[in-house]
């Protein structure tokens, strides 16, 4: 099962860079919507393939899983947003940027989700520290604001320029450039805006990662369950990406929303052993999540109802001189 997971993410993502997208072009809305249809199919299937196989209580952890960590990857698309638009990244090139970036989250969650499946293992106490986590990351949301995840971003953005060399100027789709160093005209490698901006895109995820991982080792402990949602639930980050850009604004209180999920998952985990159950059902955990999301989103769409929307590309659509 896991080599045949395998095979088909990598299939996938040869299809995505080999067939979809083999010219560099700005994706437009209506191809966005298409290969998002198709990703969120597909998790949707192998979670069908996953009832089938493992049965109907693994089926519903996964499918769970999936919708969370689906939820979270849409709350990171606000700060790629902020990070594009920061780096005035145009969109034709923003493609290649999530591509490898994606490529590098499967890598990273691969090693966290390893890590935090080794640690509930052998100590299975992590899970209220999971638990707390959770409950304390909810709260956080909620009363975070936008000022607090840019500082964070310039920060790294700030380290980066002051330890390595950068361009001013974007070069093409390059991440790295060769230019002259000195009077003598000695070449050195160079970073692009673009590497940049693919560097900060991978710490924001890592960040993330702290709280979508113990998320779903909150659902289930299974690590082919946890990392199957995790990496289904990215992959068609890229492509959701691009098809809600231009309306991102319109889905600002969709953070309540995930952070009161976050906080019921963690809580779950307490009131279980407080009613001392193995765990909550399943099912409860799914329609807790669906109805906390759904009601986040037509919260947003009501309280935004006849503002114009905000397109991040409007601000980052040509590079800075």
């Amino acid at each position: 099962m896991w080599a045949g997971f395998i095979a088909l993410v990598i299939s996938l993502l040869a299809l995505d860079l080999g067939v979809f997208h083999r010219k560099q072009h700005a994706i437009g809305v209506s191809e966005s919507l298409k290969l998002s249809a198709f990703y969120i199919c597909l998790g949707l299937a192998f979670g069908g393939f996953v009832w089938w196989w493992m049965g109907p209580d693994s089926g519903l952890k996964y499918l769970t899983g999936f919708v969370i960590e689906k939820s979270l990857a849409v709350d990171n698309l606000f700060v790629i947003a902020m990070i594009f638009a920061h780096l005035a990244i145009p969109r034709e090139y923003q493609h290649r940027v999530l591509f490898w970036g994606i490529l590098g989250v499967i890598v990273l969650r691969g090693i966290m989700i390893g890590l935090g499946a080794t640690l509930v293992e052998r100590f299975e106490w992590i899970l209220w520290f999971f638990a707390a986590f959770l409950i304390y990351s909810g709260f956080r949301m909620l009363f975070a604001g936008e000022a607090d995840q840019a500082e964070e971003e310039h920060a790294v953005i700030g380290f980066m320029r002051r330890n390595f060399r950068v361009t001013k100027r974007l070069h093409g789709d390059r991440f790295f450039v060769r230019r002259p160093a000195d009077r003598e005209g000695k070449t050195v490698l160079f970073i692009t805006p673009l590497f940049l901006a693919l560097v900060v895109i991978e710490v924001a995820d890592v960040i993330f990662a702290v709280d979508s991982v113990p998320a779903i080792f909150a659902i289930t402990t299974d690590a082919y369950l946890v990392y199957t949602s995790n990496v289904f639930a990215i992959l068609g980050l890229r492509a959701l990406y691009f098809a809600l850009a231009a309306t991102i604004e319109r889905f600002r209180y969709l953070k309540h929303a995930i952070a009161l999920v976050l906080m019921f998952i963690g809580s779950k985990i307490v009131v279980a052993d407080m009613l001392d159950i193995a765990k909550i059902p399943p099912a409860i955990s799914l329609g807790v999540t669906a109805v906390l999301l759904t009601g986040g989103v037509a919260y947003s769409m009501w309280r935004t109802r006849g503002e114009a929307p905000f397109c991040a590309e409007d601000e980052g659509s040509h590079p800075r001189a």
